[in-house]
């Protein structure tokens, strides 16, 4: 199955911006949704973003109007455009095939984003 690996990560001052990328093994153009996910230290994992093939997003309250996922089925890649970050965005971002509850592909390694000043 499709396996992911998240890329971009770093420290970022707060207000600052990033761009994560999620490179696929395979073809994701089949795949009707795909998401980025964070955990934060002691923290579950949760859902930050989600995209599906006809473009339609949907985010976490908490990231609406800063964070903008998009999705490349040429290039095999998923975006997280995270821009104003905030201390609270501090997290181990990862990409992932939606389930209901949680990702449907093992997890990647993930790419640590870390807003500090």
């Amino acid at each position: 199955q499709v396996e992911f690996v998240e890329s971009g990560g770093g420290l970022v001052q707060p207000g600052g911006s990033l761009r994560l990328s999620c490179a696929a093994s395979g073809s994701i153009a089949s795949i009707y949704a795909m998401a980025w996910y964070r955990q934060a230290p002691g923290k579950q994992r949760e859902l930050v973003a989600r995209v599906t093939n006809s473009g339609l997003t949907n985010y976490a309250d908490s990231v609406k109007g800063r964070f903008t996922i998009s999705r490349d089925n040429a290039k095999n890649t998923v975006y997280l455009q995270m821009n104003s970050l905030e201390s609270e965005d501090t997290a181990i971002y990862y990409c992932n095939r939606p389930g209901s509850t949680t990702g449907l592909s093992p997890w990647g390694q993930g790419t640590q984003v870390t807003v500090s000043s």
